[in-house]
């Protein structure tokens, strides 16, 4: 039997078998490869596909958390609540009705951290054109004492008696 192999030159007798099968093995060991190096490329590109989606969710929580609220049905009146002594370094939200399954649902007051230059604007319900609009708490760029100059250009930022 004789056989030749591509970079070889020809091989006689046992010695072609046993190279036949040497080579016979280099092909098993190549398709394996292939199929590890296939196998991988598919995980990675599930890998990819589920960081884009979940990156895609972040974008919709986002979107959805931002959303107006406006509604023809008008909230109830506010409850009595009894707010807690004051904290350091906290503000108090006071308790208020949001608009959750199609139907308004109280929220109880609690603590908040205080953000040093900052004012917090309690969540409140504004009537327009007979429709109902929530205008969601927030921080915003405090100007504290309200009289239209930014406390960092105010150079007394806390008086409450300006006009």
């Amino acid at each position: 039997m004789n056989v030749c192999f591509p970079g070889e030159g020809l091989i006689h007798g046992r010695t072609a078998m046993r190279a036949n099968a040497h080579t016979a093995y280099r092909i098993r060991a190549t398709k394996t490869s292939l199929q590890t190096n296939g196998q991988e490329f598919d995980m990675i590109k599930k890998i990819v596909l589920a960081a884009m989606v979940a990156a895609s969710f972040g974008g919709v929580a986002t979107s959805v958390t931002a959303a107006n609220v406006v509604v023809q049905v008008a909230p109830p009146a506010l409850r009595a609540e009894v707010m807690p002594p004051p904290r350091r370094g906290y503000v108090w939200v006071a308790g208020h009705w949001e608009w959750r399954n199609r139907h308004h649902q109280w929220v109880k007051g609690t603590w908040i951290r205080e953000r040093r230059g900052y004012m917090y604007n309690q969540p409140a319900w504004v009537e327009r054109d007979g429709r109902w609009n929530m205008n969601r708490g927030g921080w915003r760029r405090g100007d504290r004492d309200g009289d239209g100059v930014p406390n960092r250009q105010d150079s007394a930022p806390n008086n409450p008696n300006r006009n």
